[in-house]
């Protein structure tokens, strides 16, 4: 049973307050030390007086529950108790109103029902609270008319110029100045590390306290813990511009269901790889439940989560499969050292562990390199006969039970190894100390060489952690244990390190491409699918070459526009109501001459009409035949969240089947089109396959970065577009078939 709030606790508590003044101007500095983008938020995180409204003397009550958890974390401000008739709480002079504190309030915690949110909001703002935090649940997430209560909390907010978190949230902690914002018994009772260098927003308040559970229990204190709630004022990104801004903060990690405002989660993460500060984000929701059907290619295979996964990747956000990436990547990237490269060496006293461990790495993208001569020479002068100097190093269970020098020898040789970025240790001696000079000079060669060094011990209960961790840690070694996806988040974070080097190597300003495009906005008639002619034509405007074509709406007249163009030819119905033209067997290919013309023109016209009595008929599209390339597609739609995104992948009928498609947050940069093309599953087939010769990839970047900019100018009004097949050769590109939707 909880104890009541009492002196001992009140006196400890200003103890410390006393213990902290006693670091002298360096902490002042240090806590005053906000950037102007932050000071609107500075009031939820570094507040100097809390009022806790509903503050109570009952265990039972979240008021009991939060005045205690600010006690007990040795809060180092004020705290005003809120309560009408009460005069003390625990020692702790109480006041009926906000307005009766001695001093103004920076933080209001409202541990109130949902009847006394609104009143208490007020009061709050009529005494000039900065900001507030409101726990009651009972708004937008219960429908229509929370929705109207919420609002109504939004409009106090604003009036008032206070920044709200929540509702219905778990709260807000700052553990470096003992701001335990919340009732929460699975955040309050946490022990805390002394490294606190990451912070964690959520978008689900359960969740969330899981994962600071979890990573408290594996050597990780979040600096910050902020459960966002409904998000009425204070949102994900807004909290995330706020880790990035602050000094004591190395990476801003969290948990997201769904992102309101990507434009500024996008800004953010460019500036984010600009300070070398990852963000670090899960997104639930992975399926494609959701997703839309639509007339385009495009549109049916974006579903959210693709279009989610191409912006991380776009915006160099490391996306988190599951809350262990969070932890593990944060204590790989508090090693202060990215890797150079994917080239890893693994260093193990099993071969059977080695090779599970290689498996593993490049079933994540890491490459087991093969040693050269020269190394593995090295290597074998200080390791027994019966070891192996290959990759993985197998050094045998002596190393594990009566050598563990010679997890050195091997460690020695790589550090000077051009060709190694990772050296892995799936084992490492686990009676190993700070004062053992073999683990002394492990760290010392570790330090003094760029490698990234790395410890995953196999997880056995008792057994597997080495007395020397916290040392090994704090000489920039990360150690994790191997049920938390160590591996996994090791490659992201080579991932990540490659998108920093290239953030630092090129501009990522997305340059519009120069063009001499009159005004088309007369060729976009508004809620249309416009045919194929239609919507080629708007293409040739952006400078992307379309195959030639006459559309026909007599047979007379199709012989003639063949004869003119040069056989053979193909013929393709031309209508707005027919978007995928095989599936009406409206498509006739390697047509010879006027007799097969006069035939085709039949045939498709018949089946048109067969399949769709009722379609706007615009006539038969007689086509230049195209010689044979590779089939690419290109298209756009536009998301709910992102607004137009970009894709590109193998095209053809099949796309759908194969589905080997990236997608972009538009406008993109030529790096954008770059990696596009090297993250399909197909990229080598660009590059040339059986003696083919690639294909002209500049063409390509030239075409999506023009479809880019046609998206950039007529946003407003186009939905869709798909350009299937486009066939690239070995020099120029050509659209086969086009599609643009308007809104």
């Amino acid at each position: 049973m909880e104890k009541p709030l009492c002196y001992d606790s009140i006196q400890a508590s200003k103890k410390k307050k006393l213990i902290r003044k006693g670091r002298g101007e360096e902490m002042m500095k240090m806590m005053n030390e906000v950037l102007p983008s932050n000071i609107e938020l500075d009031p939820l995180f570094n507040p100097k007086r809390v009022a806790v409204l509903g503050a109570s003397e009952n265990t039972n009550k979240i008021g009991y529950l939060q005045l205690k958890a600010l006690l007990d974390a040795g809060f180092e401000g004020e705290i005003y108790p809120i309560h009408p008739t009460s005069k003390e709480i625990g020692e702790l002079p109480c006041y009926a109103s906000v307005g009766d504190t001695p001093e103004q309030v920076d933080l209001a915690i409202l541990c109130v029902g949902i009847n006394q949110v609104e009143k208490c909001l007020i009061d709050c703002g009529e005494s000039g609270v900065k900001a507030a935090i409101v726990f009651a649940s009972g708004y937008s997430e219960i429908g229509e008319e929370g929705i109207v209560a919420q609002n109504r909390l939004k409009e106090i907010a604003e009036q008032y110029h206070m920044r709200l978190i929540g509702p219905n949230c778990v709260g807000l902690l700052n553990t470096t100045n003992g701001l335990m914002g919340t009732f929460s018994p699975g955040l309050t009772n946490v022990p805390l590390g002394k490294k606190r260098e990451v912070g964690f927003v959520t978008q689900s308040g359960a969740f969330g306290v899981l994962t600071y559970i979890a990573a408290a229990q594996h050597g990780l204190t979040f600096n910050y813990f902020v459960s966002v709630g409904n998000e009425v004022d204070v949102s994900f990104s807004d909290v995330i511009e706020y880790m990035l801004h602050d000094s004591k903060t190395k990476v801003a990690s969290g948990y997201l269901e769904g992102e309101k405002n990507a434009a500024k989660l996008r800004k953010l993460a460019k500036f984010a790889l600009q300070i070398n500060k990852p963000i670090v984000i899960m997104k639930s929701g992975r399926s494609n439940a959701g997703s839309r059907a639509a007339a385009s290619h495009t549109g049916s295979l974006a579903g959210a989560d693709k279009v989610y996964d191409g912006f991380f990747k776009q915006a160099g956000i490391v996306r988190a499969d599951d809350y262990d990436d969070i932890l593990s990547f944060s204590k790989l990237f508090l090693a202060n050292k990215l890797p150079t490269g994917k080239n890893t060496v693994i260093v193990t006293s099993s071969g059977g562990r080695g090779i599970n461990e290689a498996d593993r790495c490049e079933s994540y993208g890491l490459n087991i390199h093969a040693l050269s001569d020269k190394v593995r020479k090295e290597i074998e002068k200080n390791i027994p006969d019966f070891a192996s100097a290959s990759n993985p190093v197998d050094l045998t269970a002596a190393a594990s039970i009566t050598n563990p020098e010679l997890y050195l020898a091997p460690l020695k040789v790589l550090v000077n190894d051009p060709d190694t970025d990772i050296i892995l240790f799936p084992e490492f001696p686990i009676h190993w100390d700070e004062n053992t000079s073999l683990l002394q000079e492990f760290v010392e060669i570790c330090k003094n060489s760029d490698k990234f060094v790395m410890i995953s011990n196999f997880p056995l209960k008792g057994m597997s952690i080495p007395k020397g961790v916290q040392y090994l840690e704090d000489n920039g070694i990360p150690f994790i244990l191997g049920d938390m996806n160590p591996i996994r988040s090791l490659a992201k974070l080579v991932d990540y390190a490659e998108a920093y080097r290239k953030a630092h190597k090129i501009s990522d300003e997305p340059a519009r491409t120069e063009l001499d495009v009159s005004n088309i906005r007369h060729l976009l008639p508004a809620n249309q699918t416009l045919s194929e002619s239609q919507s080629s034509e708007i293409l040739s405007a952006y400078g992307i070459r379309t195959a030639k074509r006459i559309t026909a709406k007599t047979e007379d007249a199709a012989v003639q526009a063949a004869n003119n163009m040069g056989y053979p030819v193909v013929m393709k119905i031309d209508s707005p109501d027919i978007p995928h033209k095989t599936e009406v067997n409206g498509i006739r290919l390697n047509v010879q001459n006027g007799q097969e013309v006069r035939q085709a023109f039949k045939g498709i016209y018949g089946s048109a009409k067969e399949h769709c009595p009722t379609a706007d008929l615009h006539g038969i599209s007689v086509q230049e035949m195209l010689p044979e390339g590779v089939e690419v597609i290109v298209g756009v739609t536009s998301d709910p969240t992102f607004g137009p995104v970009i894709m590109f992948g193998l095209g053809g009928v099949f796309v759908e089947v194969f589905k080997d498609v990236s997608f972009r947050v538009a406008p993109i940069t030529r790096q954008d089109a770059i990696d596009k093309m090297e993250s399909l599953k197909g990229y080598q087939i660009l590059q040339g396959v059986r003696n083919k010769k690639p294909v002209d990839q500049e063409a390509i970047i030239d075409v999506l970065l023009k479809v880019s900019r046609l998206i950039e100018d007529y946003s407003d009004i186009i939905q869709e577009i798909d350009i299937n097949p486009l066939i690239v050769y070995e020099d120029g590109i050509v659209a086969a078939d086009a599609l643009i939707i308007t809104k």
